[in-house]
């Protein structure tokens, strides 16, 4: 087939088949923590009203890809941002393009697989409640994500907004919506954060014993707070979210305290670590994004639309 496959919103989408992403994001984030794979610190450039960043990779058996996302503040929704921007994917073996898709999309589905690999390697077995903190399009994701895998264990969904938190919970069959965000996370086993934080949103005294936390959002500031941080175990994606400034690094793992480390979850996937020492103590994974994990979702979008004859083909 020639020319390049073209992908919208919807199509994109449809492609996503949740098992795929979570097989294929496991098998990115264990090349990154065996530096097999290949995936500069993103870069961004600045406009007045927001910036555009630019997120290349390589993982091999899955492919090449970049992404191009642009980061706005959204004149409709006072204190949230937009994100925008296209997935390239391109011929490893000889860098033909192969397809274009839309970011956004692609993006919510591959964090949400990510946020949920880590509950899966890091929280104790068989959780008895769920919350989702947020509800924006990453807390959707989430709750989708959720009800696709298990429908039937307990979500409790919260935000600012009680409408917008309604909808969020809705397409989860066992969701329901809390008060507020402290009586959600109270008596969770897994606490995923999914908010656009500029300051902390999960208290330490909240969280019971044995709690795992992923938090995937607070680009413009932390979602957890320095107490939660201090005695928690902690988890992401690549090293660098500990030892770069955001937004490529995390707000929360800036300044640790001497002796505190941060484990890769790629290393605990691919059994080179133990993840969980014991039942009571406290896991935190902090996602930033990795180029890696685009690059599995596109595989993952592109070999499912042409297996499926989605898309349109285009000529350069």
């Amino acid at each position: 087939m020639s020319g390049i496959l073209f992908l919208d919103g919807t199509r994109t989408r449809a492609a996503l088949d949740p098992h795929r992403v979570i097989d294929a994001a496991s098998r990115a984030l264990i090349a990154v923590s065996r530096s097999e794979a290949s995936a500069p610190p993103r870069i961004a450039a600045r406009a007045p009203g927001g910036l555009l960043g630019a997120m290349p990779g390589y993982v091999p058996g899955l492919g090449l890809a970049a992404k191009l996302v642009s980061v706005f503040a959204d004149p409709a929704e006072p204190g949230r941002s937009s994100h925008r921007g296209l997935v390239a994917l391109f011929d490893d073996t000889d860098g033909r393009p192969l397809a274009l898709m839309d970011a956004e999309p692609l993006t919510e589905v591959r964090t949400a697989a990510t946020a949920t690999l880590a509950a899966r390697a890091l929280a104790r077995p068989r959780p008895t409640r769920i919350a989702v903190i947020g509800t924006g399009a990453q807390a959707r994701a989430q709750v989708g994500l959720l009800a696709a895998l298990d429908p039937t264990t307990p979500v409790v969904v919260a935000g600012r907004d009680p409408r917008r938190a309604r909808e969020t919970a809705a397409p989860h069959p066992a969701a329901r919506v809390a008060t507020g965000i402290e009586e959600a996370v109270r008596g969770a086993d897994r606490v995923f954060c999914c908010t656009g934080a500029v300051q902390p949103v999960i208290r330490r005294a909240w969280i019971a014993a044995g709690t795992h936390v992923s938090s995937v959002g607070g680009s413009h500031g932390p979602e957890v707070d320095a107490d939660t941080v201090r005695d928690a175990a902690l988890f992401a994606e690549w090293a660098g979210a500990a030892t770069t400034r955001p937004p490529s690094g995390a707000h929360e793992f800036q300044d640790l305290p001497s002796g505190q480390s941060v484990t890769l979850l790629g290393s605990v996937l691919g059994g080179d670590h133990p993840g969980r020492r014991d039942a009571d103590e406290i896991t935190l994974f902090k996602s930033t994004g990795h180029a890696a994990l685009d690059v599995a979702a596109a595989h993952v979008a592109y070999s499912e639309a042409t297996a499926r004859g989605w898309g349109m083909r285009v000529e350069m």
